[in-house]
C-alpha cells in the first residue's frame, strides 16, 4: 500500500469479520455517486460453515433508538440491499475489481473478499439535528452505514459478537456552475403616504462555500412619510423533517443588528458582511450539521440540492438557507414589519484534483464519443481496415488510465 492510502478497518467483537475499505466520504455529483468499494476479512475456523453477508444501509432515525409508540420505532430505513460474499458467487479470479480491492486481496491473503455497492440516484446525504445539551441520546438524523455479518441467511438477526458496522457520509459538492446573483426586493405603501418605501437586498452570487463571508447588499430608498429604524441583516437556516412529522426549524447562524437608520425622504445603500459559523451556535437545539464520523468534528449542514423527480419525503431532512433584512417602519400612525428574504446555497467547494479529473473524463469521454461516430458514419471498406485508429486507441488508453488512477 502507499504509505499515503488511509486504509479504514473495523473489526467485529469476536474477529470474525473485518471491513476493509479506502475512504469513507463518497461524493454525489449529480449525475452519478462514487460506488462503495471494500475488502471483507474473515477468520474461517469462526466463520464455521456460515454464509457472510455484506448490508449497505441509508436510515432516517427520529428520537431514541429505543422509542417506539405502540409498536412503531421512529426509525426508517430508507434504503438497504444486502450481498453475499461467502461462499463467494462467482470466481474471484473472472471478477472485476478496483485497484484498491486487487492491492487488498493481495496483502490480506485467500480469506479476504471483496464488495462492491452503488447508491441509487434518489438517496439524500448525510445530515444531523444538533440536539440540546439535556438531550443525550436522542438523535434525529440521516446515516449511512456498511455492515457485514454472518448468518444462515440474509434475513437472520446479525449477532452483535459477530458483525461490524462502519459509518460512511454521502457528500455533495458545490455545482461547477452556479445561478445568476440572486436578489429581491419589495415595496411598501402607507396611508397618509403619497410615495412608497423601496428595499433591494442583492448577494454576490448563488454558491457560497462553508467559512466564507456572505456580503449582503442593501439599497433603501424611503421617500414615503415613515422612518425605517431597527434594521438587521441575518443569515437564517431553515429546516424541514419531512418524515414521521412537519417539523421546521429556522435558526439564525448570523447576525448584524445595526444601528443604522433611514428617515423618511432618504435612502441607504451599504454592504453588510455576514459569517454563517457553526462556532458562533454551538448550543442551538435543532440546528442542521453534516453528517460527522465518529470522533470528527464538522460543520453547518450543506444546502440540499432535490433531484427532479425524487420525492421530498424520501430525503428525511431538507435544509436551506436565506438572507433575511427586516426593519421597522415607524411613524405617528403605527409602526410596520418590514422584511426582505434572499435564498442562496452553502456547500463545500470540490476539491481542485476532483475538478481537475472531472475535467479530464468529460473532455476524454467526449473525443472517444467522436471517435466512435466517425467510425460508425464511415464504415470500413475491407477487412484489413482498422476499426479505429492509433490516435484513436491512445486516446482510449489514456482514459483507461485515469479511470484507473480515480479508482486508486
Amino acid at each position: 500500500m502507499s504509505p499515503k492510502h488511509v486504509i479504514y478497518k473495523k473489526l467485529s467483537r469476536d474477529k470474525s469479520v473485518g471491513i476493509y475499505m479506502g475512504r469513507r466520504d463518497f461524493v454525489d455529483h449529480c449525475d452519478f455517486v462514487d460506488p462503495v468499494d471494500g475488502v471483507v476479512l474473515l477468520d474461517l475456523q469462526q466463520v464455521k460453515g456460515k454464509k457472510v453477508y455484506v448490508m449497505l444501509s441509508c436510515t432516517f432515525r427520529y428520537g431514541r433508538d429505543d422509542t417506539d409508540v405502540l409498536g412503531w420505532a421512529f426509525r426508517r430505513d430508507i434504503y438497504v440491499c444486502t450481498r453475499q460474499v461467502y461462499p463467494p458467487l462467482q470466481d474471484r479470479e473472472r471478477s472485476i475489481h478496483t485497484k484498491l480491492q486487487e492491492r487488498l486481496l493481495r496483502k490480506l491473503g485467500n480469506d479476504a473478499h471483496p464488495f462492491f455497492f452503488e447508491f441509487p440516484d434518489n438517496l439524500p446525504c448525510s445530515v444531523a439535528l444538533q440536539p440540546a445539551p439535556t438531550d443525550e441520546g436522542k438523535r434525529c438524523m440521516v446515516e449511512f452505514e456498511v455492515t457485514a455479518f454472518c448468518g444462515e441467511n440474509q434475513d437472520e438477526k446479525a449477532q452483535k459478537r459477530s458483525s461490524v458496522r462502519l459509518a460512511i457520509r454521502k457528500v455533495q459538492y458545490a455545482p461547477d456552475k452556479g445561478a445568476a446573483p440572486p436578489s429581491n426586493e419589495t415595496t411598501c405603501e402607507f396611508m397618509m403616504s403619497d410615495k412608497p418605501l423601496h428595499v433591494r437586498v442583492a448577494l454576490e452570487k448563488e454558491t457560497y462555500y462553508h467559512g466564507e463571508p456572505i456580503n449582503v447588499s442593501v439599497d433603501i430608498d424611503n421617500s414615503s412619510s415613515k422612518d425605517m429604524k431597527n434594521l438587521t441583516v441575518s443569515v437564517e437556516q431553515v429546516t424541514n423533517v419531512v418524515l414521521y412529522s412537519n417539523d421546521k426549524y429556522i435558526k439564525s447562524v448570523a447576525c448584524e443588528e445595526t444601528t443604522d437608520m433611514v428617515p423618511s425622504g432618504t435612502s441607504l445603500k451599504k454592504v453588510y458582511t455576514l459569517y454563517p459559523l457553526l462556532k458562533n451556535s454551538r448550543e442551538r437545539r435543532g440546528l442542521a450539521l453534516d453528517g460527522k464520523l465518529k470522533h470528527e468534528d464538522t460543520n453547518l449542514a450543506s444546502s440540499s440540492i432535490v433531484k427532479a423527480e425524487v420525492l421530498k419525503e424520501i430525503l428525511g431532512i431538507l435544509v436551506s438557507y436565506r438572507v433575511v433584512v427586516r426593519g421597522t417602519a415607524a411613524g405617528m400612525i403605527g409602526s410596520s414589519e418590514i422584511a426582505v428574504e434572499v435564498p442562496f446555497l452553502l456547500m463545500h467547494p470540490k476539491p481542485e484534483e476532483v475538478r481537475t479529473w472531472t475535467w479530464c473524463l468529460r473532455t476524454l469521454s467526449g473525443r472517444i464519443s467522436k471517435a466512435w461516430s466517425v467510425t460508425t458514419t464511415n464504415p470500413p471498406r475491407t477487412r484489413e481496415t482498422p476499426v479505429i485508429s492509433s490516435s484513436r486507441i491512445t486516446v482510449y488508453t489514456v482514459f483507461i488510465t485515469v479511470l484507473e488512477i480515480i479508482i486508486v
